[in-house]
């Protein structure tokens, strides 16, 4: 859906009657806390998060999928705030990580290190490095050339690296090409043809314990008949590896579970079960999912504040606080959320654009159906933010990095302040110089 299309947003609106976001009265609560309350104590805009909705959606998961023995690592890269992964990691959840600065997360976070999964196709020599002393659970190796990365960083440390293959199943998910990871021509991923000499090699490389294969196909995935398609034929490798006397112990199956950001019926997950017993379920291999924007996407709101109204040619734009700095998934994905006034009133129903302040046309977070009549001051709340939200926010146009919030019965915190750009500026000052043109000139003459 195009970042500009109109969005019934009154049908939005009356999910907001159960779950943890609902108004009572004309107040929009979340949990049992008055988002205006929160919005007196703390600057729009800010991200706030359900504790109730992460616990819930994770006992669901989890309950689904205990009959076929799957444990769950939470992809941080949806929500790296440190309190959101100590919440999940005490429910019992592991962590699938992409970088070493969500490996500091995870442990800042009190997460066990043998509960740990670090993915991602550029692992740096000092990432890996780090992550063999914590100890972690096992690297899913995305090419050859990391494989080889991680004996050389293995080799020096004296010890044995946990890996296992990421294979690209060449599976089309059906989600937006830029969360797509399961085709050909994806940059991630070993290609399916590969994998069986790659994985002798790794057999054969006594600084590795090759445990398995992994596979991840996409975000956002609406319909599991994909998953069913790409488990097959890992079953198929499996099978294959296995009668070649290579051991298969582990399978990462990815994760990427959609959530209805324009409303209706979440996922079934119970079909998904279904679908890991029948694929994958008689291999005798400890199973793993890794999904994020399951887990904490509809656990969390953006809330902001309506700046100025102006006309335009066709319907009038509220300009908010909130900026596509702050959320970016509308005018990177044209992905439309849906948004909560915080205060029910009868000025009618009304359509306007949401715009941000940022300097850039894609600035703009859609065109909304059944609002209020705004006004300057009046605050609404961008709901199914809590994943890829504060996760991609950045300071562009020197702005703030706003504020996280974490509500849990009555009560609120404040879990990240909000970064000012006198924060940035301390950084930002400059060091002594070192070196010089002439120095490099006499290095590169004596290299050549």
């Amino acid at each position: 859906m195009a970042a500009h299309a109109t969005t019934m947003n009154a049908a939005s609106r009356k999910s907001a009657g159960s779950g943890p976001l609902v108004y009572r009265g004309q107040a929009l609560h979340f949990e049992q806390v008055c988002l205006e309350s929160i919005a007196r104590a703390v600057p729009t805009p800010f991200y706030c998060y359900s504790a109730d909705a992460i616990k819930t959606a994770y006992g669901t998961l989890a309950e689904a999928l205990k009959s076929v023995g799957v444990s769950v690592c939470f992809a941080v890269k949806a929500n790296g705030n440190v309190s959101v992964l100590r919440l999940l990691a005490e429910l019992g959840a592991g962590m699938d990580i992409v970088s070493g600065g969500e490996l500091a997360r995870a442990l800042a976070a009190e997460v066990p290190a043998s509960k740990i999964i670090f993915s991602g196709v550029g692992k740096t020599r000092t990432e890996i490095a780090r992550a063999l002393d914590a100890g972690i659970h096992q690297f899913n190796v995305e090419s050859e050339a990391e494989l080889a990365a991680v004996i050389e960083v293995a080799a020096s440390l004296g010890v044995r690296a946990p890996v296992a293959l990421r294979v690209n199943p060449d599976v089309d998910a059906g989600a937006h090409t830029k969360i797509s990871t399961g085709k050909k021509d994806d940059k991630f991923g070993i290609p399916f043809e590969s994998v069986p000499t790659l994985y002798a090699k790794a057999c054969a490389a006594p600084e590795l314990d090759p445990v398995g294969l992994a596979v991840h196909i996409g975000s956002q995935i609406l319909d599991f008949s994909p998953y069913r398609a790409a488990y097959s034929r890992i079953a198929d490798l499996v099978r294959l590896l296995r009668a070649q006397r290579l051991p298969i112990r582990r399978l990462d199956l990815g994760g990427g579970f959609g959530i209805p950001y324009a409303g209706g019926p979440t996922l079934d997950i119970g079909e998904y079960a279904n679908i890991v017993r029948e694929t994958v379920g008689d291999l005798d291999c400890a199973l793993t999912v890794e999904p994020g924007r399951w887990l904490v996407g509809r656990a969390g709101l953006l809330v902001t504040e309506v700046l100025y109204l102006k006309g335009t040619a066709e319907k009038p734009t509220a300009i908010v606080d909130a900026g596509m700095n702050d959320l970016m998934r509308p005018a990177l994905y044209g992905a439309v959320h849906p948004v909560f006034p915080l205060k029910q009133h009868g000025r009618g129903a009304h359509t306007y654009q949401l715009a941000g302040p940022v300097c850039e046309s894609s600035d703009i977070f859609g065109t909304y159906a059944g609002l209020p009549q705004l006004q300057s001051g009046d605050r609404v709340a961008f709901g199914c933010a809590g994943a890829y939200g504060a996760s991609m926010a950045s300071t562009y146009n020197a702005r703030d990095l706003v504020a996280e919030v974490l509500v849990w019965g009555d009560k609120f915190r404040v879990i990240r302040r909000t970064q000012t750009v006198q924060d940035l500026l301390k950084l930002e000052e400059a060091g002594e110089w070192q070196g010089s043109l002439d120095h490099a000139a006499t290095e590169l003459r004596s290299a050549s």
